[in-house]
């Protein structure tokens, strides 16, 4: 599903709005027709001069300039024309007729001129955006240290491309290492912030052997940007995260949560497990309050199991009524093929529920291990956290 495998998951128009369109491009034309038919249908008191004027007010946002200007001529024309029929050419109507339609369809052209200068400016902007949101969020492979990988961003703001939310996914020596996380904040700020965790991240994750340490690099990161800013950013900036490390070839699964809505793991029988952790920890950037930095806790991942991860613009997406989206009880009891398809799955039904858009940015990444399912063990077994053997001498 692409604002994205990372960036391609951005909502299309819809194609209620693209038959209005339509309609709008032939409606220039249509107006001349019916201002014509009106004009000689009805008696010389009654005029189609509105129609005629404003057939090239409408061409002009929607038409290039030539036809604009074409427009405005038969729209000129066609007022000429019907009062050269009339016998009413040089009276003081016909020539105040035709001086408004002549005047409106040169404002038209003003008009259109403007319009697509806006147009260019605000598709320069796109590109830039959509640049920059390439190379903070670029879109990950599809197959990744043998899992795989599907990922998908969608920004609340109308024509932005990203905002404060962020994932991320790589191979590492300590096998495929992912995070998503929500920056606190809105607006150019948070962009400038998950940045920040970004580029932090995918160091760490190359370099430190547990995920308590990734967490510390990023906590350390996001106190030297705090360091740099006034206000309230400057002491109330944090990051919700989720970490994971999913070892090559071991079958099991490591998440540190930090603050951050509860990881999903989908079984390929359609069962479901909320991968909540046993002790709560704060988010990034709130480690000067002296709470334990929480532990990287392990679950089974069996072949044919895929992980989702999200950030609260998924579980805050309200309804009409004002009911929030439940992932866990709307994706219980679904077989899907896979990460792709999984999250095809879920914008589409997110969308039925908030009606077609959301309040609040969403980064969504799910990480599948290949294989066949095999329903082996009991469905308490295979929720069952998984005793976290942990690198040194300090072992769980």
């Amino acid at each position: 599903m692409g604002r994205k495998g990372s960036g391609g998951g951005r909502r299309a128009a819809g194609g209620g709005s693209g038959t209005a369109r339509r309609v709008l491009r032939v409606l220039p034309a249509v107006l001349i027709a019916v201002g014509l038919a009106f004009d000689l249908l009805t008696p010389p008191s009654f005029t189609g001069s509105p129609s005629f004027s404003a057939a090239p007010l409408i061409a002009a946002p929607l038409y290039t300039l030539w036809a604009t200007a074409l427009t405005g001529v038969l729209a000129v024309l066609a007022v000429f024309l019907l009062h050269l029929h009339h016998g009413t050419s040089w009276t003081a109507q016909g020539l105040t007729e035709l001086a408004t339609v002549v005047t409106v369809a040169g404002l038209a052209l003003l008009i259109n001129r403007v319009v697509r200068r806006s147009g260019e400016r605000l598709a320069s902007a796109r590109g830039i955006a959509e640049a920059a949101q390439r190379a903070v969020l670029p879109k990950p492979a599809e197959r990744i240290g043998g899992l795989q990988v599907s990922a998908w961003y969608e920004a609340a703001q109308a024509d932005a491309f990203i905002g404060g939310d962020l994932y991320a996914v790589q191979e590492t020596p300590y096998g495929v290492r992912l995070a998503v996380g929500d920056v606190r904040g809105k607006g150019l700020g948070a962009v400038e912030a998950v940045a920040v965790v970004l580029g932090a991240f995918r160091e760490a994750a190359e370099t430190e052997p547990t995920l308590e340490a990734v967490a510390q690099r990023l906590e350390r990161a996001l106190d030297r940007e705090g360091a740099r800013r006034e206000g309230l950013d400057a002491v109330e900036g944090f990051t919700t995260c989720v970490l994971g490390e999913i070892p090559p070839e071991s079958g099991v699964l490591r998440l540190l949560n930090r603050g951050h809505p509860e990881p999903l793991l989908l079984y390929g029988d359609g069962d479901l497990a909320v991968l909540a952790p046993a002790e709560p920890a704060l988010p990034l950037g709130m480690g000067d309050l002296g709470v334990g930095p929480g532990r990287a806790e392990q679950w089974a991942f069996p072949a044919g199991a895929t992980l989702l991860l999200y950030t609260d613009g998924l579980t805050e997406a309200r309804d009409g009524a004002g009911d929030f989206y439940d992932p866990a009880a709307r994706l219980r009891g679904r077989v899907l093929a896979g990460p792709q398809a999984l999250l095809g799955a879920l914008s589409r039904d997110v969308r039925r529920h908030t009606g077609g858009g959301t309040t609040d940015d969403m980064a969504l990444l799910a990480v599948g291990r290949p294989g066949r399912w095999r329903p082996e063990r009991s469905q308490v077994e295979r929720r069952r956290t998984v005793p976290v053997v942990r690198r040194g001498d300090d072992a769980v």
